[in-house]
């Protein structure tokens, strides 16, 4: 429905040309130092308008925290949230009321329910994820005092993309291009890219790479709720998702198991650890500890500024040319998305080990 995870839960509401988006969060453990201005620089990474290969929709994206904060700290209590539409230019829609676009969700939406609202998409529009960005950045903030750390990048667009091994670029600077790549001659052509495809009026896609650090070993459930396949499910839920691999993924087929195995041993304190990580930090379903890392493939954005072929809600042959500000390439937008939903697994699935452990261990 509209709410995602079991102890650590986020419930979106809103439509994109609405009065308003947000959320709220429940389970969000007491006591976790409550950083505002963390949680807006998390929607502003988020928010469009900010460079010249997104859409230029002006949202300030201002977050209002309506509960479950007292004096700078989680109460326990569930957590409200608002972010108010303050750009919308439904006008730019009108030719779409009675027009099913091509590859996106008009003709099932109408046909499942009777009604839908044709401005921007509606409910399934990707500015409802900003209510995931919400959540993500407080479970960050929880999962800070954990140590353990989310970071995503973008590490392809159309042709153009990096070397699969993440440890082979330094991460941190990937927050210093407009396509958030950490790579910057990649990032260069990368934006040279999307730029060219925007003035076409055509859409890109591409893959986003993302690597959490410091996990304790055996989160996650053996059976249906394996770490894996809950992280899976947060990707493929995100709009324009198209695909999810872990580890390994696709490329590990073409090894053997000889080749594929993590061979166990110890590192310089006698701890267990694998000399190498072909299994992405989970086996069994359960964190083992080492990094857990995973891709995420984006289709090219459904909205393009070209005419197209399609037929109304009569099933009358037509041709829709979409008007308006759209996103040429949602991937630099969609890494804090990414992370959001990641960082809100993990603190799920941390608080679900810590629930049927006799001696919990409490967030410190």
């Amino acid at each position: 429905m509209n709410t995602f995870g079991k102890l650590f839960t986020v419930t979106t509401y809103g439509e994109s040309h609405g009065a308003a988006v947000g959320g709220v969060v429940d389970g969000m453990p007491a006591g976790i130092d409550i950083d505002l201005g963390f949680i807006q620089a998390e929607l502003s990474r988020r928010r469009p308008g900010q460079s010249k290969i997104t859409t230029s929709r002006n949202e300030a994206d201002q977050v209002e925290i309506l509960s479950g904060v007292f004096e700078g700290k989680s109460t326990g209590c569930p957590i409200g949230f608002i972010v108010r539409n303050t750009n919308q230019h439904s006008q730019d829609y009108e030719n779409m009321r009675c027009t099913f676009r091509p590859s996106h969700a008009d003709y099932t939406y109408q046909t499942k329910y009777g009604i839908r609202d044709h401005r921007g998409g509606g409910r399934t529009s990707a500015r409802i994820t900003i209510g995931r960005c919400v959540a993500g950045a407080l479970a960050k903030l929880a999962l800070k005092q954990l140590g353990i750390s989310v970071q995503a990048y973008t590490s392809q667009v159309g042709d153009i993309c990096l070397e699969r091994d993440y440890k082979k670029y330094d991460l941190s600077i990937t927050e210093t291009n407009a396509v958030r790549c950490p790579d910057p001659e990649k990032a260069a052509q990368m934006e040279a890219l999307i730029s060219k495809v925007k003035e076409q009026g055509d859409t890109i896609g591409g893959v986003i790479t993302c690597v959490i650090k410091g996990c304790p070993v055996g989160l996650g459930e053996p059976e249906f709720d394996k770490l894996h396949a809950v992280l899976g499910h947060a990707m493929l839920s995100i709009n324009a998702v198209k695909g999810f691999e872990y580890g390994e993924g696709f490329v590990g087929v073409n090894q053997r198991g000889s080749q594929q195995n993590d061979v166990f041993t110890t590192d310089a304190n006698g701890n267990i650890c694998t000399k190498t990580n072909h299994s992405g930090g989970i086996q069994g379903g359960l964190s083992n500890g080492e990094d857990i890392y995973f891709r995420v493939a984006f289709k090219p954005v459904a909205t393009i500024l070209m005419e197209q072929d399609t037929v109304d809600m009569e099933g009358n042959a037509t041709v829709l040319k979409a008007r308006g500000r759209h996103d040429p390439c949602v991937l630099p937008r969609a890494v804090p998305i990414v992370e959001a939903m990641a960082a809100a697994v993990i603190l799920d699935a941390y608080l679900m080990d810590n629930a049927k452990k006799t001696h919990p261990r409490p967030l410190p």
